[in-house]
C-alpha cells in the first residue's frame, strides 16, 4: 500500500505550474492568447490555494477620489470586508482598501519588462485609501493604516543569464521605492523576496520555485494581518440622480 509523501505532494504541485506554462508557450501562437493563458496558470494557482478569506482576480483598482489603476493581471483582495465597485462579467473594479497584492504576468522576465511591472504595482500605490475606527462591544479601535500593497512578477523565464542574478537585482533598484517589488518567481529557475529586515532581496534557486513562491506569499499575507475598515460612503459620494 502507497503511503503518503508530503514532498511528493510539493513538487508535484509546482511540476504542474511549470508545465502548463510550458504547454502555453510552446504550443499557442498568438501572443495574446498565449499571455492570457500564462496569466490563467497563475490565477488559478492562487485562486486554489490561497485561504478563503482572499479572492484572486484580474482586475483594476479605484480608489474614492475617483482614479484608477492600470489593469493588474493578478490582484488578491479581501472578500469578508469589502464589496465590489464593480463586477461584470470579465470586467472587475475593486476599492484600493481591499488590496492585498498586485501582480504581473509574463512568459519571461527582462528589463523593459520589469520596469512595465513597476510602473503598474506604482499606479496601485499611489490610490488613496481610506480607513475607520472600528467599533466593538467596548467602544472602538482606532482606524487602522493601510497595509502595505505587495507587488510582484510572475514568469516562466528570465532573459539573464543567470536567470536570478546581480543583473536582476540591479534592475530590482531601490526596495524603498512607490513601484519596487516585494517578490517574485521565475517558475523554471526559483523566486526572490523582499527582506522587511535589511531591505535586500533574497533568491531562492531551485528547489520547486512555483511551491516556494506560493508558500512566501502566504507568508506574507500573514505579516500584512486584515485591511482596514473601508469607508464606503467616500465611495458614495459619486452616486448621482
Amino acid at each position: 500500500m502507497a503511503e503518503w509523501n508530503l514532498s511528493e505532494m510539493l513538487s508535484s504541485l509546482h511540476d504542474g505550474i511549470q508545465n502548463e506554462l510550458h504547454t502555453a508557450r510552446k504550443t499557442l501562437a498568438h501572443p495574446g492568447t498565449k499571455g492570457d493563458a500564462s496569466e490563467r496558470v497563475w490565477l488559478e494557482l492562487l485562486q486554489t490555494y490561497l485561504p478563503k478569506r482572499y479572492q484572486v482576480e484580474s482586475a483594476h483598482v479605484v480608489d474614492s477620489k475617483g482614479n484608477f489603476s492600470d489593469q493588474m493581471d493578478v490582484v488578491v483582495f479581501d472578500r469578508q470586508y469589502s464589496p465590489f465597485i464593480f463586477n461584470f462579467k470579465a470586467a472587475k473594479i475593486v476599492p484600493a482598501e481591499s488590496v492585498y497584492a498586485v501582480f504581473e504576468a509574463k512568459q519571461t522576465m527582462d528589463a523593459s519588462l520589469l520596469t512595465y511591472a513597476k510602473n503598474k504595482i506604482a499606479s496601485v500605490r499611489r490610490l488613496k485609501c481610506t480607513s475607520l475606527p472600528i467599533p466593538h462591544a467596548g467602544g472602538e479601535y482606532p482606524a487602522k493604516p493601510p497595509i502595505h500593497i505587495l507587488g510582484g512578477m510572475l514568469t516562466l523565464e528570465s532573459e539573464w543569464n543567470p536567470p536570478l542574478s546581480d543583473t536582476l537585482i540591479e534592475n530590482l533598484g531601490d526596495s524603498t521605492a512607490i513601484d519596487h517589488l516585494d517578490l517574485g518567481c521565475v517558475a523554471s529557475h526559483g523566486f526572490f523576496g523582499l527582506n522587511r529586515k535589511t531591505q535586500d532581496y533574497d533568491i531562492h534557486l531551485g528547489k520547486k520555485p512555483a511551491t516556494g513562491f506560493l508558500f512566501h506569499l502566504i507568508s506574507e499575507l500573514q505579516y500584512a494581518g486584515t485591511v482596514p475598515m473601508i469607508d464606503i460612503r467616500a465611495y458614495a459620494k459619486w452616486l448621482t440622480d
